[in-house]
């Protein structure tokens, strides 16, 4: 999610990274601007993050999976043709803000795909089963406890950190928190002896400019960071194992933002190379910054390339690297739009003849 919500798949061992429905065409470009190749249906409401599930077994056969932010909010489950899987919608879910996906934790001594969702009403947690999206939570696991104020507790980003060993984190944040040090919470995930998951505290960490919020989160698996985005401010970077510390690592994409610093996605080209791609949410675009750093600064992540997208105001965003279909056969890169539904670009489109 990831990379997962970051949007690659280490997590799953066998890849390294994480209306109608229609065509807009052959013509990838209008203009400057980039066309999605597929729009999905919509949503009830209002979308706001999507997180993609490879099926390993037939790639063709995988699912977007997007939040529909409202107090009767819900999970909607999209196939790659961009139509809603109506038996796989997960719906009462109150206000369902961000998503994110993780693979094979062991629950009952079995490897268990995950969908993750924060639900910014109850302040919990909602946990579901890929791909038959079965609640895996006991009807939502509590976070931020303790903390004073409704916005301390209103839940809103979300990734999973796969460690090397095997381990899986939640790293939540939330509509506002302090500027400490601790504004983002993170949490390991465990089978609760009775094949469902719980969550235990392991630590607090993450500065916070105090300018707006911080919604967007993604984890790069492979090389063990955390980014995300301080709305107006950039992007932070820090280890994503607890056990390395709090250090703030690098500050980036603080310049020639239109607006808020949105969805990040991390799309690899290889063994700890590739980019990260950050929402410009009032300007329709996304930047594209080097996920490996220089010879000198490996926190370093250089502007590479700007892309304008065909969807409105985008929050969330996703990618992987591996082919699906025929559509898709160098990658997917999925975007939240804000006429209710989400985006499907192929990745060659977004990297062009720059990357």
């Amino acid at each position: 999610m990831k990379y997962i919500n970051s949007g690659l798949i280490a997590a799953s061992g066998w890849a390294l990274l994480l209306a109608t429905a229609g065509c807009a065409g052959n013509k990838a470009l209008t203009g400057n601007v980039i066309q999605p190749v597929i729009i999905t249906e919509q949503v009830k409401f209002d979308s706001d993050d999507p997180a993609i599930w490879i099926n390993k077994a037939d790639p063709s056969q995988s699912l977007v999976i997007g939040t529909d932010k409202a107090e009767d909010g819900a999970l909607y489950v999209f196939d790659l043709q961009g139509k809603i899987k109506q038996d796989l919608v997960v719906r009462n879910i109150k206000r369902p803000n961000n998503v994110d996906i993780a693979y094979g934790l062991l629950l009952n001594g079995k490897p268990v795909d995950y969908a993750v969702t924060t639900e910014r009403m109850t302040h919990n947690l909602r946990f579901f089963s890929l791909p038959d999206m079965k609640p895996l939570d006991d009807g939502g696991i509590p976070v931020f406890e303790g903390e004073e104020g409704k916005q301390y507790r209103d839940l809103m980003g979300i990734a999973v950190y796969t460690s090397p060993e095997g381990k899986q984190y939640a790293i939540v944040g939330r509509k506002d928190g302090p500027k400490d040090g601790s504004y983002l919470w993170q949490y390991e995930l465990s089978d609760n002896g009775q094949g469902k998951i719980k969550a235990t505290l392991v630590r607090k960490f993450g500065q916070y400019s105090g300018k707006k919020e911080i919604e967007a989160i993604a984890v790069d698996n492979e090389l063990g960071y955390v980014y995300y985005s301080d709305e107006q401010y950039g992007v932070r970077q820090y280890y994503a194992d607890p056990a390395k510390g709090n250090e703030e690592l690098s500050q980036f994409a603080k310049t020639g933002f239109a607006e808020d610093h949105e969805g990040i996605s991390i799309f690899k080209t290889a063994p700890g190379k590739g980019y990260i791609l950050v929402s410009d949410q009032g300007a329709n675009k996304f930047q594209i910054f080097r996920r490996e750093g220089t010879a000198s600064n490996p926190h370093q992540h250089d502007l590479l390339k700007v892309v304008t997208v065909k969807a409105g105001h985008s929050d969330g965003s996703d990618v992987v690297n591996i082919p699906l279909n025929e559509t898709f056969k160098h990658g997917l890169f999925v975007v939240m739009s804000d006429d209710k539904t989400f985006h499907y670009y192929r990745w060659e489109d977004i990297a062009g003849k720059d990357l």
